[in-house]
C-alpha cells in the first residue's frame, strides 16, 4: 500500500470515529447554514480538522482543499477532503453518509478513500492498482442495458435554476431502468457504482470534494467517468455521469437532449 493511501485510510477512520461518537448528541450540535439548503455542523469541522492534522503531521508540505476550511498551502500534491458527505442525512438520523479523501498530484487523482463509518466499509484505490472494499477487489457491474438496472442520481438542490432540465433528464432515464435511488451522499453513491451495487449515476453541480475519491474508485474498478459532454471537465463543471462503458454511453445519450447550453459546458 502506498504510504499516502495508508495515511488517508487512517485519517478517514479517525474522522469516522468522531462522527459515530457524536450520534448520541445530534440534537445538541451547532448547525450553521452555508448557503441554500447547505448546512455544516460541529462534527463536520471536528472530523475535517482530525484529517488535516493527520495529513500535516505526515506531509507538512502538502496542500489541502477541504470543504469547510478551504485551501491551505501551495503544492503539486493536494489532499481533497470531505469530512462528512451527507450532512443532512446525518442530522436526520438517516444512516447513509461517509468520509471522502482524495490525493491529487499535479492535477490528477492518484489515491482515494471513501469510508462509511456506520457499516465499517472502507473503499480505497490507488491509480493503476485497482479498487477495493476492505480487502475485496471491486469491479463495476457487467450489465449491458439500462433495462433492469438500479441507478442513482442527485437533485440540484443548490442550483434551482437547473431543476427543470434535471427533471427532464430524470424523466428520460426513469422509464428505461428498474429503479433510481437518491441517497444524499454523492461520494458513497460513486463508491457503490465501483462496487457494482449501483449500475450508474449522474448528477448536476457537484463539488470537487464530493466526487474526487469516487471518480478514482470507479476508474480503477473498470468504469467510465465523464462530464455531460463526454469529456473530462467534471472537476470544473461539477456535472458527472458514471457507469460501465455501455451504460455510461446509454445514460449520456438519454440525458443529452434535455440539457441546457449551460450544462453542456
Amino acid at each position: 500500500m502506498h504510504p499516502m493511501l495508508n495515511i488517508a485510510i487512517r485519517a478517514a477512520r479517525s474522522a469516522g470515529n468522531i462522527i459515530v461518537r457524536s450520534l448520541q448528541h445530534v440534537d445538541h450540535l451547532e448547525i450553521t447554514t452555508k448557503g441554500l439548503n447547505d448546512f455544516v455542523t460541529d462534527v463536520d469541522r471536528l472530523a475535517e480538522q482530525e484529517i488535516i492534522n493527520a495529513v500535516q503531521k505526515a506531509y507538512p508540505d502538502h496542500a489541502i482543499l477541504a470543504e469547510e476550511s478551504g485551501v491551505q498551502g501551495d503544492s503539486d500534491t493536494v489532499w481533497v477532503i470531505d469530512p462528512l458527505d451527507g450532512t443532512k442525512n446525518f442530522l436526520h438520523g438517516f444512516p447513509h453518509y461517509c468520509v471522502s479523501i482524495a490525493i491529487m498530484v499535479k492535477g490528477r487523482i492518484e489515491h482515494g478513500v471513501v469510508y462509511d463509518p456506520l457499516r465499517d466499509e472502507l473503499f480505497s484505490a490507488s491509480r493503476g492498482d485497482g479498487a477495493k472494499l476492505n480487502d475485496r477487489r471491486l469491479r463495476v457491474t457487467k450489465r449491458k442495458e439500462l433495462a433492469g438496472g438500479l441507478f442513482a442520481t442527485g437533485f440540484p438542490f443548490k442550483y434551482p435554476q437547473h431543476l427543470s432540465a434535471y427533471m427532464d433528464t430524470f424523466n428520460a432515464v426513469f422509464p428505461q431502468v428498474a429503479d433510481i435511488r437518491r441517497t444524499g451522499s454523492a461520494a458513497l453513491d460513486l463508491a457503490y457504482v465501483a462496487a457494482g451495487r449501483l449500475d450508474g449515476y449522474w448528477e448536476i453541480g457537484l463539488e470537487k470534494w464530493d466526487l474526487a475519491a469516487g471518480v478514482l474508485l470507479i476508474e480503477e474498478a473498470g468504469g467510465v467517468v465523464s462530464d455531460f459532454t463526454g469529456g473530462d471537465n467534471y472537476y470544473k463543471s461539477g456535472n458527472l455521469v458514471v457507469g460501465n462503458l455501455r451504460l455510461h454511453k446509454q445514460i449520456l445519450d438519454s440525458i443529452t437532449p434535455h440539457l441546457t447550453d449551460e450544462l453542456k459546458k
